[in-house]
């Protein structure tokens, strides 16, 4: 039966009635139907096709209406003559111009309305009709069940987001709070290093050796602090969506990587446009991450080749680099971890978690290929189909 696929997706109460309402009707070749609905000790009527009108949306008590002696004895009804039966002569939903009707409980252990058929003239409907109005009856029973079911799953996973939306906000005020405060330690420590490696420097002999390195680890925390004050800036600022040029921006970072290392040799190919919709101020940052990295792991090439561009509906960053083990790819967008030692390459492990977010937050995914020694390939979309027009250019 088509209507059982019908109701079996209907995902709220008012499609349910409506769809109700129609089949019963044709079901029962009537000449008008209706749908009641309990509320309590009451019920109303919330969808018919009726002859007259019948006050819909009016609540009557279960007591006053034929629908409600339906509900309370859990019983089909039949009246062949609205006029000769005591349970119509008090029905405040009786609707005029009617003489016959049928009228089932939609649940029979607690029903939670009733569905009638009317008939203008008068009528005695066949029992294949008035079991044809309880089958209807109990898909709409199970209709309405799944409908309660998904507000109750719903209202509940709402409330579980919003939980969880607080505490990250609790957590990403504290990350920047700590992180904040750490700096003033932190500028003590490095500072008044300095001013005993240069005012003192005689003095120490072996000990400027440990100056050094105190200053040195000083600088990589002041680093990991940085890092981690723009991871959770991320997710605490607020997204501001628009059209911008993804290789413009990709030029403008190589040209500032290029200059703090201008003894590098970097072949860099940018295609002439990548036109992308986002924040451009954090898909900067996006960039400035994955062109960094690619830098960076590129560093022992005698030349480097790194490629921006755009492939079946995503962006990606090449790299002939270092490369990393494919296998422990799943750990790459964590922070903190990281696929080469400190001795190798420099570096706090934050980045990728940083583009990562990025990605995330304007509703696209990031992933990595790549192989020891043989570089990495990093692939985001944006949430939406890039054009896929590839023109090459070349920027250095």
């Amino acid at each position: 039966m088509v209507v059982a696929q019908e109701l079996s997706q209907a995902r709220d109460l008012p499609t349910i009635v409506a769809l109700v309402q129609a089949v019963a009707r044709e079901l029962t070749l009537a000449d008008g139907a209706t749908v009641v609905l309990r509320d309590g000790d009451a019920c109303y009527c919330a969808e018919e096709d009726a002859i007259a009108p019948r006050r819909k949306g009016r609540r009557v008590a279960l007591e006053d209406c034929v629908s409600g002696w339906s509900m309370l004895h859990r019983e089909a009804v039949v009246i062949e003559d609205l006029d000769d039966d005591p349970r119509t002569r008090g029905d405040a939903h009786r609707p005029p111009l009617v003489t016959s009707l049928a009228m089932v409980p939609i649940r029979r252990s607690d029903p939670v309305g009733a569905i009638g058929s009317y008939w203008a003239t008068r009528y005695r409907p066949p029992e294949t009709a008035v079991r044809l109005l309880q089958a209807l009856a109990e898909l709409t029973a199970s209709a309405v069940a799944n409908v309660e079911l998904l507000a109750h799953l719903e209202h509940g996973a709402a409330e579980r987001t919003e939980q969880l939306e607080a505490v990250n906000r609790e957590l990403e005020a504290f990350s920047y709070a700590v992180s904040h405060d750490l700096r003033a330690p932190l500028r003590a420590i490095k500072g008044f290093s300095q001013i005993l490696i240069e005012d003192h420097a005689a003095a120490l002999d072996d000990g400027k050796l440990y100056l050094d390195r105190i200053s040195g680890a000083a600088s990589r925390m002041n680093d990991l602090i940085d890092d981690l004050l723009q991871l959770s800036k991320m997710t605490r600022s607020a997204l501001h969506p628009g059209a911008f040029d993804l290789a413009q921006v990709s030029r403008d970072i190589v040209g500032e990587l290029g200059k703090a290392n201008p003894g590098r040799q970097v072949d860099v190919v940018i295609p002439e446009a990548l036109p992308a919709r986002g924040d451009p101020r954090l898909v900067r940052v996006l960039l400035e991450n994955l062109l960094g990295n690619a830098w960076k792991f590129t560093s022992k090439q005698p030349t480097a080749h790194i490629e921006v561009g755009s492939q079946d509906g995503a962006w990606f960053v090449r790299d002939d680099g270092a490369g990393f083990d494919a296998a422990r790819a799943t750990k790459l967008f964590e922070p903190f971890q990281r696929m080469h030692t400190a001795a190798e390459f420099e570096g706090t492990g934050i980045g990728l978690a940083t583009a990562q977010r990025i990605v995330r937050r304007h509703g696209g995914r990031i992933w990595a290929d790549s192989a020891p020694g043989k570089g990495a390939t990093f692939r985001f979309t944006l949430g939406q189909v890039i054009e896929s027009r590839h023109l090459t250019g070349l920027a250095r």
